[in-house]
């Protein structure tokens, strides 16, 4: 492990013995046992995460990671890489669905260059943390050395140190990068393992041609780089993207900070699996926001053993799952903070008990 990634060993296990008295509290609110289903599970990883049965909610952020990626040289998208610094100029400018709904959930959103190909002049508001200006094309070698992947992974711990700082005390996931879920799908290829033509699907809307083109193209790719993916940081470096990176190390950070941190959708995933495989404790740190429309999410939701909070078949990325998910979640720490509890309410529990 480099210097870059040192935070990795540092991810504290989470304290199981907390358990016993947080559902104790949740089965005194004044409900019948059980009856709020998943916002109780919710309400109890958060207190878990955050090592205390008197939770508080602080500030929430989402971080969106932007990089291109080399391999749409080969046609794997339906939109061209120009769209990648448009849709950030977009967002800088607040009118993007990402926009819309951190604004909802009152969450701040961090919108970071950690790999666009465009030098993006003059964008106000921009957390430029640029590793590279795109990745290369990973059909013809590496996507990137295996420095600037280990480089756009301490950016995203980086971002998470800060977030703690800030008060923050939940984070979510955002990306956005044509051609990336042809970067994630390759990673999820490589690591859970599972066949590319299961977890590869349609991205930003391709058809039946184009879609046996990425799947091939991709199986190109994991063949010339085959001896670097044995190991997790490889993996990411030879078939991932530099926003795929930031993600990961923003999952690693958060964990090491004892934050609870919300993994958007496909490609979000795939930088939660890479950082579960340099240290597997990060799973417990985990929520996922939502089930994709893209094909192979459910893959990797079986292969990962894991429970989405959402389903309303998205497929747009950027954080907006992420975002939904953190209102959900923020309600779950309400209830557990806010109800009465039949002890204090006056309110008889069930006959017997």
């Amino acid at each position: 492990m480099t210097a870059n990634t040192s935070l990795i060993p540092s991810i504290p296990r989470i304290n199981a013995s907390l358990e016993t008295a947080i559902r104790a509290h949740l089965d005194d609110l004044t409900k019948p046992r059980g009856s709020l289903g998943r916002l109780e599970e919710i309400a109890l990883k958060y207190c878990l995460v955050a090592n205390t049965d008197k939770p508080k909610m602080g500030g929430k952020r989402i971080c969106c990671f932007a990089g291109d990626h080399g391999v749409a040289a080969e046609g794997v998208s339906a939109f061209p890489s120009e769209v990648t610094p448009q849709m950030v100029r977009n967002m800088l400018a607040g009118g993007a669905a990402i926009n819309v709904l951190s604004r909802q959930a009152g969450a701040d959103l961090v919108v970071v260059d950690i790999g666009v190909a465009d030098p993006l002049e003059g964008a106000p508001g921009l957390r430029r943390m640029k590793v590279k200006a795109g990745t290369a094309n990973m059909a013809k070698g590496p996507a990137m050395s295996r420095k600037e992947a280990e480089a756009a992974v301490a950016a995203g711990i980086a971002l998470a140190g800060e977030a703690a700082r800030d008060g923050v005390t939940l984070l979510g996931t955002g990306e956005m990068g044509i051609a990336n879920t042809t970067a994630a799908a390759a990673l999820f290829a490589a690591l859970l393992p599972c066949p590319v033509e299961q977890i590869t699907g349609r991205g930003t809307g391709i058809d039946d041609s184009a879609l046996e083109h990425k799947i091939k193209t991709i199986k190109k790719a994991l063949s010339i780089n085959s001896p670097s993916l044995s190991d997790p940081m490889g993996a990411l470096a030879s078939v991932g993207g530099l926003e795929i990176a930031g993600i990961c190390g923003l999952v690693l950070g958060a964990a090491a900070h004892r934050i609870p941190v919300i993994v958007d959708g496909f490609i979000s995933s795939a930088g939660a699996l890479v950082a579960e495989r340099l240290s597997p404790t990060v799973r417990d740190y985990l929520l996922f926001s939502h089930l994709s429309e893209e094909k192979g999410h459910a893959i990797f939701f079986d292969h990962f053993k894991a429970q989405p909070i959402l389903d309303l078949k998205m497929r747009l990325g950027e954080g907006t799952g992420a975002a939904l998910a953190m209102m959900i979640v923020e309600s779950s720490v309400r209830i557990y903070n806010e109800m009465a509890t039949f002890s204090s309410a006056g309110v008889s529990d069930r006959e017997g008990e």
